[in-house]
């Protein structure tokens, strides 16, 4: 069995995802350039793509890592290096909006999208954003303490309803 390094599959991804960022270039010539825009509004809106903003950093220190996990004595070079030739790399960010506005442009309509933009582009929208994770943890926290009470109440209730079916005392309680 073959295995790959680190960095041989870091080569085997970005070659298939080169293969299917050509598919989807090729793909782009069928969606209007009005309809990109709107998709583009919308992302920024969004703030869609901001996390992938990370991937290039992430990808540089792991590569960091392993070279000078294998080359100790040339830490200071292998940054250097790396970092340079990441910079190097760094226009291509827009290759990923790019592709990220023909996804949306493909699932939603100018319609849509522009509706999107006005409500995200918004205080209530850049309010939702902002703010709309931690009301998400906070209902998920009511939901937790409310789904315990309820599941309480359940048991007690169909139990005190067996036992009066039965005819049958209700066990002691536990001390």
């Amino acid at each position: 069995m073959v295995k790959f390094s680190g960095l041989g599959r870091f080569a085997s991804v970005t070659v298939i995802a080169g293969t299917l960022f050509t598919g989807l270039s090729a793909q782009a010539q069928e969606i209007p350039a009005e309809h990109v825009q709107a998709a583009r509004a919308a992302i920024t809106a969004l703030g869609a793509t901001d996390r992938l903003d990370n991937i290039l950093p992430n990808i540089s220190d792991r590569l960091k890592t392993q070279l000078i996990q294998a080359y100790p004595n040339l830490e200071d070079k292998i940054s250097q290096t790396v970092d340079a030739e990441a910079l190097k790399l760094a226009p291509r960010r827009g290759d990923l909006e790019r592709e990220a506005a023909l996804v949306y442009a493909k699932a939603f309509t100018v319609e849509e999208l522009n509706a999107m933009t006005a409500f995200y582009s918004s205080e209530a929208g850049k309010k939702l954003l902002k703010d709309g994770p931690i009301a998400m943890r906070e209902l998920m926290k009511a939901a937790d303490i409310w789904t315990a009470g309820v599941a309480r109440d359940l048991e007690k209730q169909a139990n005190e309803a067996m036992l009066k079916e039965v005819g049958a005392t209700p066990p002691a309680p536990k001390p």
